[in-house]
């Protein structure tokens, strides 16, 4: 069986909850969660084109494999940036990440989740009426 789909929907709601979290103030944590809608969107595709496992929680790893350039590349590189930054302390200089993450930064963490969720949710349908 394959759960492509559940993995895009995961994004989804996964994006949701980033949107929250950016409305609650909680900026480190909705950079992580941006980069999550895009991982789950890049396993979503990964399965979707028949992939039995996906074992990285890179997004440019998993965009190269898929080999996916331009826009989702780029947003990849940057929001691989945010996976243990934006929750650990030890992963800054001093403080905690809510002490050195922006709104600003999460605001546009979101918007290039949204772009990946958005082209990825393309793909998929784009192959899917062709077959």
């Amino acid at each position: 069986m394959n759960r492509y789909m559940d993995w895009l929907r995961a994004a989804r709601d996964d994006y949701d909850w980033g949107v929250d979290s950016l409305e609650r103030e909680h900026f480190p944590q909705a950079c992580f969660i941006a980069q999550q809608v895009a991982e789950k969107c890049m396993k979503a595709l990964a399965y979707y084109r028949g992939y039995d496992l996906v074992k990285t929680h890179s997004v440019r790893r998993l965009a190269q494999e898929l080999q996916i350039n331009g826009e989702i590349l780029d947003a990849a590189k940057e929001l691989d940036q945010f996976y243990i930054t934006a929750r650990y302390p030890d992963a800054i200089y001093e403080g905690i990440p809510a002490d050195t993450f922006t709104q600003r930064q999460a605001k546009e963490a979101l918007e290039k989740a949204a772009m990946v969720l958005e082209k990825v949710e393309l793909l998929i349908d784009e192959k899917s009426s062709s077959h």
